[in-house]
C-alpha cells in the first residue's frame, strides 16, 4: 500500500483562509479519508464515526432548515477549545463547503472554565479566530449553584433566535450516559430550554485523537497537540 502525502491542515501555516474556503478544503480532505482503504481496524472505526457524525450534524441543518433559509441563525456551537469540540467543529464546517449564503463567522458560545490555564484560553480565543467563530463569552458565576445553566440562559436571552447548540459531549462524559445515539436532546433538568445536538457522542478517546492528529491542529502548550497522520495511530 503506497503511503499518501501528509494532509495539510489550511491553518497549520498561520494564515487565515477565508470561511468558505476553509470549508471548501475541510470537506476535501474529510471525504479523501473516508474513501480511502484504511489499514487498520482502528482507522476504519473512526471512518465508520465520522460518517455518523457527518449524518447528525447534516440532520441538524435540515431540521433547522439552515440550507433552505440561506442562514445560521438557529444553530451555535458550545465551543471550548477541546479535542472533542475541535473533531465536531471541523465535522460541522466540512459539511457548510455548500451552503449558499455563509456568514463571516459562526454563532458559537464559549464558557471559560473556573480555574483557566493561560495556554488554554489562548489557544481557545486563536483556534476561534483562525476557524471563524463569532465566539460570545459567558462567565459562569463561581458561586452560584447551576452557575452553567445561568451562562446558558444569559446567552440564549441575548441570542433569541438561537433553537439548537451544537456539543461536543461524548458517552462517558459527565450526564453522558443517558443522551440518545441519535444525537438530539432538549434540555431538562431546570436547564434554558434549547436542543443538544452531540454528534460525537460514541466517539472513544482514541478516535478523537486520531482525528486531532490527522488534521494537524496546532501544537498547544498544556495540550500536547501535535502533527501526524491517521495511520501513526496504532493503539
Amino acid at each position: 500500500m503506497t503511503e499518501a502525502a501528509p494532509l495539510r491542515h489550511p491553518l497549520i501555516n498561520g494564515s487565515s483562509p477565508t470561511l468558505r474556503t476553509l470549508c471548501s478544503t475541510l470537506h476535501d480532505q474529510i471525504t479523501a479519508f473516508l474513501s480511502e482503504d484504511v489499514p487498520t481496524e482502528r482507522l476504519r472505526a473512526v471512518q465508520s464515526q465520522t460518517r455518523t457524525s457527518l449524518a447528525i450534524i447534516q440532520a441538524a441543518l435540515d431540521r433547522y432548515e439552515c440550507f433552505l433559509l440561506n442562514s445560521l441563525p438557529s444553530l451555535s456551537l458550545s465551543y471550548n477549545g477541546g479535542k472533542d469540540c475541535l473533531v465536531l467543529l471541523i465535522l460541522y464546517l466540512s459539511l457548510l463547503s455548500t451552503h449558499p449564503a455563509l456568514p463571516a463567522s459562526l454563532p458559537a458560545i464559549y464558557i471559560p472554565p473556573t480555574h483557566p490555564f493561560a495556554s488554554v484560553t489562548a489557544f481557545t480565543m486563536e483556534s476561534a479566530r483562525r476557524y471563524h467563530l463569532a465566539l460570545d463569552v459567558h462567565v459562569a458565576d463561581e458561586g452560584a449553584k447551576g452557575g452553567m445553566k445561568e451562562a446558558f440562559a444569559s446567552y440564549l436571552g441575548k441570542h433569541m433566535e438561537v433553537e439548537a447548540i451544537f456539543v461536543g459531549t461524548r458517552r462517558t462524559d459527565p450526564h453522558g450516559g443517558r443522551l440518545s445515539a441519535e444525537g438530539f436532546d432538549v434540555t431538562d433538568g431546570g436547564w434554558p430550554r434549547f436542543m443538544r445536538v452531540h454528534p460525537v457522542i460514541e466517539w472513544h478517546y482514541a478516535e478523537v485523537w486520531a482525528v486531532c492528529f490527522d488534521f494537524l491542529f496546532p501544537t498547544m502548550d498544556g495540550f500536547g497537540f501535535g502533527f501526524g497522520r491517521f495511520r501513526l495511530m496504532t493503539v
